[in-house]
């Protein structure tokens, strides 16, 4: 009995002597302004792609998360919550590059001060009530407003994002050395005034203009903090749809402000939009696109006549086509189903698009995914994935 004990013992030694450490990590101190405020951070040694940020995990993660509660407070389209935040990280990369920088969603606006930001303008009353002097959206009793004081003081402004960007200083110290701040603004005003619900709508440029007069504000509240003095801060407008929208709003103009540098100079349009397929819109100004997806739904018809609508989301950015997402959404009977209908989409992918977009076909039943197709722009075979 002895010797088995020793041969299970000595197996057991063998066998985690052999076992591989994943060691996909690494730890480093975050350097701030002041040096009692240090923290250790996490960076993971691997990226998925060289055209993603490795992010920086902190101590003060809960806080992020708390901050974040406040986009999916003040933005109504799910769709708008996803876009403003990814595409923040990609306007960001043409300033800071994810071969030089770390990712961090924002660390220095809190929760409360977002809020705050976010909220009507509000003085003191005389008899020292707390106001609120930070609002960034114009002062005005809701409560006993008029509909006509409502239309000339409408909130503009829905949400302010924040994303820090870092780099190494040292072997095992990193440092903020840029900052993305967006802002989000409203597209339709909805208030109610003598019990009755109104809408008012906001064109590009009023937008436009209030975005850069946000972001002066902004700017100035930012250069008072001693972290963010000496930071490069890249600001971009966005403007949001309406929340029954099927496709995500757009970046309307960014710019880079240098460290240092307290007031903004020039913006730069961006000209970047999402589509639907199929609209009026998507007839009207992107007609050979149109036509494309107009013939993919007719096979898909073809083969599963009852299948229940179809629809696509195009990202255009100077007009060009990058990529388009497609739902197909069908109840299927089998996994046989399953496996013989996306196969029979995989050929329909490889053979109607064009190769210099992303083509992304998302097939679902009535409450889960089925299977997704992918392919890149450039290459010839989609990646598929069935789920079990």
């Amino acid at each position: 009995m002895r010797k088995l004990h020793a041969l299970l013992l000595s197996s057991l030694l063998f066998i985690s002597a052999c076992t591989p450490v994943f060691d996909n990590r690494e730890e480093v101190i975050q350097e701030t302004k002041d040096e009692n405020s240090n923290q250790t951070a996490i960076v993971p040694n691997y990226t998925m792609s060289d055209e993603n940020y490795r992010m920086i995990l902190t101590e003060s993660s809960p806080k992020v998360a708390k901050a974040r509660t406040v986009t999916t407070n003040q933005m109504g389209n799910r769709l708008d919550i996803a876009e403003f935040e990814s595409g923040l990280r990609r306007h960001s990369k043409e300033y800071f590059s994810p071969e030089d920088y770390f990712f961090q969603p924002g660390q220095f606006l809190s929760q409360d001060t977002l809020l705050s930001w976010l909220s009507r303008y509000k003085e003191a009353d005389e008899k020292g009530k707390k106001g609120n002097e930070e609002g960034l959206n114009p002062e005005l009793n809701e409560d006993e407003a008029s509909v006509e004081e409502f239309r000339n003081n409408p909130k503009y402004i829905s949400n302010i994002v924040e994303q820090d960007f870092l780099v190494k200083k040292k072997e095992n110290v990193v440092e903020v050395q840029g900052v993305t701040i967006g802002i989000s603004l409203r597209t339709v005003y909805n208030f109610t005034s003598e019990d009755k619900d109104y809408q008012e709508n906001h064109s590009t440029s009023e937008l436009l203009k209030k975005g850069k007069a946000y972001a002066g504000e902004i700017l100035t509240r930012l250069r008072e903090r001693k972290e963010l003095k000496d930071v490069p801060i890249v600001f971009a407008l966005y403007e949001e749809e309406e929340a029954s929208s099927k496709v995500p709003g757009k970046f309307l103009s960014k710019t880079y402000v240098k460290a240092s540098n307290n007031k903004i100079g020039d913006w730069d349009p961006i000209n970047e939009k999402h589509v639907l397929f199929p609209s009026a819109e998507a007839q009207e100004d992107y007609f050979e696109d149109s036509q494309i997806f107009s013939d993919f739904r007719k096979e898909v018809a073809d083969y599963f006549p009852n299948f229940v609508g179809m629809i696509a989301n195009g990202f255009y950015i100077d007009d060009e086509l990058q990529q388009v997402s497609i739902d197909i959404p069908i109840q299927f009977h089998s996994q046989s189903e399953v496996v013989g209908f996306t196969q029979y989409v995989y050929s329909l992918v490889v053979e109607m698009f064009p190769e210099h977009y992303d083509v992304e076909v998302n097939i679902k039943s009535m409450d889960r995914q089925e299977s997704l197709i992918v392919r890149k722009a450039g290459e010839q075979e989609p990646f598929v994935h069935i789920y079990e």
